[in-house]
């Protein structure tokens, strides 16, 4: 057993920290998977300005709430810390998989930094969507935010799997100990 993080307080921490990744991590997986099969498709079914008008408000809320922004930033801080953790605590099977998870997140804070939030800027900057002239702004939105979003749910879907897996295999290492019992004798009459 190691020394440097007390078994108890470390297995606490350990547990809380994967824990809260796994669930944020699924928030976003749910999140954008939401985008994916409902907010976008239908917003596709209307017209331009529409689409336009709905999608700068959406970006306008999610920029503005402080518990999007919090669950988006402390998804992937919670699984490295985890990791971090599970390594000090000598179990690399799990912090592999948390680590993982925590990489497949970064890719999803990538395309967010370099694709979405860029696209939304745009489009916001477009103004009133019964004034944009350049139908192409929102044209380009559409196929390539679209196209992102639906590479930011597959990785954050497979960090969330790799989560799930460390979780299992976090499990398998704290079963109760039990006391080895000795044969059993049979008959006894």
């Amino acid at each position: 057993m190691r020394t440097d993080i007390a078994a108890d307080g470390g297995s606490r921490i350990a547990t809380a920290l994967l824990m809260v990744s796994t669930v944020l991590v699924g928030l976003m997986a749910g999140l954008f998977f939401a985008f994916d099969v409902s907010v976008m498709p239908g917003l596709a079914r209307g017209d331009d300005r529409t689409y336009v008008t709905a999608m700068q408000n959406i970006n306008a809320v999610i920029d503005g709430n402080a518990l999007f922004g919090a669950v988006f930033v402390v998804a992937p801080l919670a699984a490295v810390a985890s990791a971090a953790v599970e390594l000090r605590r000598g179990r690399r099977g799990v912090a592999v998989w948390v680590g993982a998870a925590a990489v497949l997140y970064l890719l999803v804070l990538v395309i967010t930094f370099t694709v979405n939030i860029p696209l939304n800027n745009d489009l916001a900057d477009a103004g009133d969507a019964a004034r944009i002239a350049d139908s192409s702004i929102v044209d380009r939105f559409k196929g390539t935010w679209v196209a992102a979003n639906i590479v930011r749910t597959l990785c954050c879907t497979a960090a969330l799997t790799a989560l799930v897996r460390a979780l299992v295999l976090y499990g398998r290492g704290h079963r109760p100990v039990t006391e080895p019992q000795g044969p059993r004798v049979r008959g006894g009459h």
